[in-house]
């Protein structure tokens, strides 16, 4: 088969030929049909310090992506031949207390698809039953392979109610406009968006935002004032890594804020700590999904709400097919796009 491996440590990829994965008593095999590429993906192309401590070469790499079942191992009982499937990529350990007492997703021991695993930028990829999220045969295969992100949009978003809250969102990549999308369909009052490309903000307005910022050129106070706001933002989600970012969210958000960060900075920062006590701001950490509410809510958001659907969708911006798979690299490194997806059909 086709699979797109990290041979070797160091930078770059290669398109190779490799065998098919073996299918065990518990697994599933999927025919890809798409992938999305992540900001994890470049870190892994370039061997960043991150990569080059958490990867062993050779690696098959790839997480989001949407399929067709084409194997299922003999103590499979819930996925059947042919179903059209997507993938929980956190693997867990099964026997630390988290996993034990049902919080999967805090396990302390979770291997990654395409990370610590062979992943699915390949012609096949082998994933346990228990991880395969089957999905309505009439599901576009091109949102099918964007339910990864989506849910980590969703549980960042949904961490607190939203109905008639101001919502803030630092970082317009393809999580922080699906956030934007969700915090419309969930019933927020405004909705704003800051990131330091045009080209993301357009995608953000288009999903359901509000007021875009340009932090090059405005301050999220000056959403506040066009906005008409007496008070600071009620719940704040952070999608971008950036301290200047997070700064500028903290200063403007009410008293008992609840803030939930996503983006993973590339070094520590300084927090006014002061602020968070005296103004009783809630801040969480979130990764990955929960499992498997998270799958759950995305699942009936999509399902029932075809304006919901339509704007997840519109965060897809390019597409190439899997042999293109380095000028979708650096389409997507480039900034100047939403999703990109490649085509293994």
């Amino acid at each position: 088969m086709r699979a797109l491996t990290k041979l070797a440590a160091g930078p770059g990829l290669e398109l190779v030929d490799r065998p098919e994965p073996d299918c065990g008593p518990a697994d599933v095999k999927i025919r890809v049909l798409r992938t999305g590429l992540c900001g994890t993906d470049l870190h892994l192309q370039e061997w960043d310090d991150w990569a080059a401590s958490t990867v062993r070469p050779p690696l098959v790499l790839g997480h989001e992506f949407y399929g067709e079942v084409v194997q299922v191992g003999g103590d499979v009982t819930d996925v059947a031949l042919g179903a059209r499937v997507s993938g929980e990529g956190h693997v867990v350990c099964g026997g630390c207390r988290n996993c034990r007492a049902g919080r999967r997703h805090l396990c302390v021991r979770p291997q990654g698809l395409g990370v610590n695993r062979d992943g699915a930028f390949a012609d096949y990829v082998v994933l346990p039953a228990g991880n395969v999220w089957v999905q309505p045969p009439e599901l576009d295969p091109d949102l099918g392979a964007v339910f990864d992100p989506l849910g980590n949009a969703t549980h960042t978003a949904l961490q607190w109610p939203l109905v008639g809250e101001d919502v803030v969102i630092t970082g317009a990549g393809p999580i922080g406009v699906m956030a934007a999308a969700i915090a419309r369909h969930a019933g927020a009052r405004y909705v704003v968006v800051s990131d330091t490309s045009a080209y993301r903000l357009r995608l953000a307005a288009a999903a359901g935002a509000d007021v875009t910022i340009d932090v090059t050129k405005r301050s999220l106070a000056d959403a506040q004032r066009h906005l008409g706001m007496r008070e600071g933002f009620d719940i704040g989600m952070e999608m971008s890594g950036a301290p200047a970012a997070v700064t500028d969210m903290l200063d403007n958000m009410n008293h008992g804020g609840r803030v939930a960060l996503l983006g993973l900075p590339h070094q520590p920062y300084t927090l006014d700590w002061g602020k968070v006590i005296t103004h009783m701001i809630t801040l969480k950490g979130i990764y990955g999904r929960e499992m498997y509410d998270t799958w759950y809510a995305m699942s009936q958001m999509v399902a029932t709400s075809h304006v919901f659907r339509a704007a997840v969708s519109s965060v897809i911006t390019h597409r190439f097919a899997a042999e293109e798979w380095a000028r979708a690299f650096d389409t997507a490194r480039s900034g100047e796009c939403g999703k990109v997806l490649l085509d293994w059909s």
